[in-house]
């Protein structure tokens, strides 16, 4: 930026398109107050987890929201109130989402536990609305996350893993494996979500990491980890 060039110049040297350089000056400060070390010190400090809500940050914001739950409001009713109403743009606005979870995660302590009582639901977890319970007793010997040391719930240490499937077609998934410390992520491709080929999967991915980085594996209560042991003695991480 400070030889003036254009972005679409700019964009050339690095192998970036026109747009992508337009963003990266736009978000931070503009051509006349663009800096690269400025620039490298936001996206670390933007890409740090976990993030904090909204609410936390914004006490004014917060105590809107406080008030409005008091007098039993829903979380739908106040965000839409506050896209209305609010007098200092989207810094005042804050997602249904967000009021939900600041609400029922309680380990964030961004809302009074008692607000809980106001809620037209009286639900203790949240889903979203495909959402279906497991089916109880379908994972044998299965270890409740409440039994999760503290080395794992402050991702002090890498080699704590939390895993998923991303759903494709004709019943094919994708792993998502990430580093609860680090955020590194494996990936591995699923052919169908046999509890048996998930395992299979799972054990193959995570035998080509070193064994210092494999400790634990936090999964969801679905059976498609329901063979969770075997995973276990191939790996030696607790799941």
């Amino acid at each position: 930026m400070a030889s003036s060039a254009s972005y679409r110049a700019i964009g050339r040297q690095l192998g970036r398109s026109a747009s992508t350089i337009s963003r990266e000056v736009g978000r931070n400060g503009g051509p006349g107050q663009y800096r690269a070390y400025d620039a490298e010190k936001q996206f670390l400090k933007r890409g740090l987890r976990p993030k904090p809500y909204l609410l936390s940050g914004e006490p004014e914001l917060r105590g809107i929201v406080m008030r409005l739950q008091e007098a039993d409001w829903s979380p739908e009713q106040i965000s839409g109130w506050l896209k209305h109403h609010s007098p200092h743009g989207k810094i005042m606005c804050v997602s249904h989402e967000t009021i939900y979870r600041s609400l029922i995660i309680q380990a964030r302590g961004v809302l009074r536990e008692e607000l809980k009582k106001h809620l037209r639901t009286q639900r203790m977890f949240r889903h979203a609305r495909p959402h279906r319970a497991a089916i109880s007793g379908g994972i044998p010997d299965c270890i409740s996350i409440r039994s999760r040391p503290a080395e794992i719930e402050d991702r002090a240490l890498p080699g704590h893993w939390e895993g998923d499937l991303i759903s494709g077609a004709n019943q094919s998934a994708i792993a998502t494996i990430v580093d609860r410390s680090t955020r590194f992520t494996v990936l591995g491709r699923i052919e169908d979500k046999r509890a048996e080929t998930v395992t299979r999967a799972l054990i193959e991915q995570m035998c080509l990491l070193l064994a210092q980085v494999r400790k634990s594996l936090t999964w969801d209560r679905g059976v498609k980890l329901s063979a969770h042991r075997h995973f276990s003695i191939a790996t030696n991480m607790v799941v």
